[in-house]
This record gives C-alpha cells, sequence and structure tokens, in this order.
C-alpha cells in the first residue's frame, strides 16, 4: 500500500521530473493476476493540486480498489520541492488531509469542481512519514528510489511498534511502493511480505475496459477479501492520522 501527501525535496531541477513521474492514472492490474493470493488490483491516481510561493509542487494522491473508484480507501498531499544544491538526495513526507472527503475523487473532476488551490494548502495537515530519495546508479531501472530513515516511524496497529515504506519512480513510469510494521522484536506483523506492489500506467483502451459495465461483479469470495483489505487500509490510514495528534485509536 503507498503512502499519503509527499514532501518530495529535490536536488534542483529534479523536483519538477519527481512531481511528474508521480502523477497520473496507474494500476497493480498484472501484479494481482500473477500473484492474487497477496496482491490486489488497486487504482492510485496522482494530479497537481497546488504551488507553494517558493515553488513547491502540491500534487493530490487516492488509492481505490479498481472496481469502486470513486470509494478512495486513501487520500494524501505529495509536497514537492529542490533541495540546496549541496544536498544529494531528496525527501518524500506524507501528510494528511483536512476534510478528506472534500477531495474524493480530485484528479476526477472538473477544474472548477475542486477546491481553490488556497483551500488545498488551507488543508495540508499533520505530517505521516518521510522517504529519502536519491537518483538511482547508472544501469538500474529506476529513475529515484529510497525508504524511510532507519527504524522508521511510530505505529502501532495490529501489534506493530513501528513503520517502514520504501518507494522507486521507475524509468518507464511506473512506482513501486513498499509499506509495512514491525512489532518490537523485528517481527513483520502488517504488510505486504513477498514485495513492492507493482503500478503501471494503464493504456486508455486498458481504462475503458476496466470499467466497463459490462465486466461482470466480483465473487462472493472476491468481495471478502476486498472488505477485508479495505478495513485493514482505513484502520492504519485512520490510525497513522490520529497518532500524530496524540489521540489513541
Amino acid at each position: 500500500m503507498a503512502q499519503g501527501p509527499i514532501r518530495i525535496q529535490t536536488q534542483t531541477g529534479g523536483s519538477e521530473l519527481e512531481a511528474q513521474s508521480l502523477t497520473g492514472e496507474k494500476f497493480s492490474k498484472e501484479q494481482a493476476s500473477r500473484d492474487p493470493d497477496n496482491y490486489f488490483n488497486i487504482r492510485m491516481l496522482t494530479c497537481p493540486a497546488a504551488e507553494m510561493v517558493d515553488g513547491s509542487k502540491v500534487l493530490y494522491f487516492e488509492q481505490a480498489f479498481w472496481r469502486t473508484p470513486q470509494k478512495p480507501f486513501r487520500q494524501r498531499f505529495y509536497m514537492v520541492k529542490p533541495c540546496p544544491k549541496e544536498l544529494k538526495c531528496d525527501v518524500e513526507g506524507s501528510y494528511a488531509i483536512r476534510d478528506a472527503d472534500e477531495y474524493k475523487n480530485f484528479c476526477d473532476r472538473s477544474k472548477d469542481q475542486r477546491p481553490l488551490p488556497e483551500e488545498v494548502i488551507g488543508d495540508i495537515a499533520e505530517h505521516l512519514t518521510t522517504i529519502h530519495l536519491k537518483r538511482c546508479d547508472r544501469g538500474k531501472r529506476c529513475l529515484y528510489e529510497g525508504s524511510t530513515p532507519p527504524g522508521g516511524f511510530p505505529n502501532s496497529w495490529n501489534g506493530a511498534n513501528y513503520c517502514t515504506s520504501e518507494l522507486a519512480i521507475l524509468k518507464n513510469n511506473e512506482t513501486h511502493t513498499w509499506d509495512r510494521g514491525y512489532d518490537d522484536g523485528g517481527n513483520q506483523v502488517w504488510g505486504v511480505k513477498e514485495g513492492p506492489y507493482e503500478f503501471k500506467p494503464a493504456p486508455a483502451s486498458s481504462v475503458s475496459e476496466l470499467f466497463s459495465p459490462s465486466k461482470p461483479p466480483p465473487s462472493p469470495v472476491d468481495g471478502e477479501k476486498n472488505r477485508r483489505f479495505i478495513c485493514s487500509a482505513r484502520v492504519i490510514a485512520c490510525y497513522m492520522y490520529n497518532q500524530s495528534r496524540h489521540v489513541k485509536y
């Protein structure tokens, strides 16, 4: 599962490329087809939402099951800005959204139906996570990759003590994300164990087919599986939002 709003500090010139690489509609369809026991077909959608006075770009992010794109289970903001020239890494921080319901399907709306940029800036809420990004070494498939600092960030869902996140932006515009929770003993207690989620841009024809009303409804087994996953995702997102406000979930 991917994290929410992101504050990405990048080397000069890199922030624009990173912002562009993060935006768009992507799906984990291929991965879910290969390994349906461990991965779901999730729609990840990101688009520009505002620009700060210092040039920082604010992106809106949401995730939903591909059959119910109108019901996102995760919503966040990403803020992208250049790092000082002397720094050789980037920082991605995720933030909660005040009145998140007002932003559902933000990217799917026409611009005159979206919250105004000044409203977006005012609705950037608690910081959730930070990921240190760097340019990938020559010869690798990725453009940028990174992870949370050692020790991750506090998290207590399902017996966890802390959580970690990894992110990779590939040259073919794929986005790979991997979020996991661990207990005091370092044992993984939530999150996929097999590897990161792989989100790939879908051709327009494929997207139309995915949302075609002629597609059969999910089987009872798939429906139950999706409900369990939605519940887990919401609990994690809710807890991460509340813990920064010192609220015990």
